[in-house]
């Protein structure tokens, strides 16, 4: 089933999500992978703010190439999620509400989405020249010095996902495997 969602995320919303439903994501996302993760949770151990507030809102877990010219961005496709599971859970204790990806996520992880009725998205890996269409801006707001990895502010419109694990813990990848086992 197709669904819209605004961000940033009203937890009534993220509620209705269920496992395997096709989202369509508008309004400001944040991209951030491992370097930046590191170098976020290494800040907050030092008491100090991360450069954007992720309290309702999604990080992408994504690293674009090159902008062409007169576009906003590169090719723009999701990387491998479990890579950002060890900092997770404590950007998910600070409200933050969804992360776009690919592949599983930990236990860890599923329990800190359930705890605090977060989503896990999937973004179509490979797609990332088409998944680019659907950002209309792009703007490093920190930790440049990481490139490809530096933190952007992104404006998407209609930008698709499937819910892989929702707020209830339900897990696309458990359960279309034994679907397709029972076929």
């Amino acid at each position: 089933m197709d669904k819209y969602l605004s961000v940033p995320i009203k937890s009534e919303e993220l509620k209705k999500l269920k496992a395997g439903d096709y989202v369509y994501i508008t309004g400001i996302i944040y991209t951030a992978r491992d370097a930046a993760h590191k170098r976020m949770i290494e800040t907050l151990k030092e008491g100090k703010d991360i450069p954007f507030n992720v309290e309702n809102n999604i990080i992408y877990y994504m690293g674009p190439t090159p902008a062409r010219e007169g576009m906003p961005i590169g090719s723009a496709g999701p990387t491998t999620a479990s890579r950002m599971d060890k900092y997770t859970p404590v950007l998910l204790d600070r409200g933050l509400k969804g992360m776009i990806g690919k592949g599983k996520r930990s236990d860890e992880v599923k329990d800190s989405i359930i705890n605090n009725g977060a989503v896990y998205f999937a973004a179509v890996g490979g797609a990332g020249a088409l998944l680019s269409k659907c950002i209309k801006k792009s703007t490093i707001i920190a930790y440049d010095d990481l490139g490809t990895e530096a933190i952007r502010k992104l404006e998407v419109e209609n930008f698709p996902v499937i819910v892989v694990i929702d707020t209830e813990g339900q897990n696309l990848y458990d359960t279309a495997s034994i679907k397709y086992e029972k076929e």
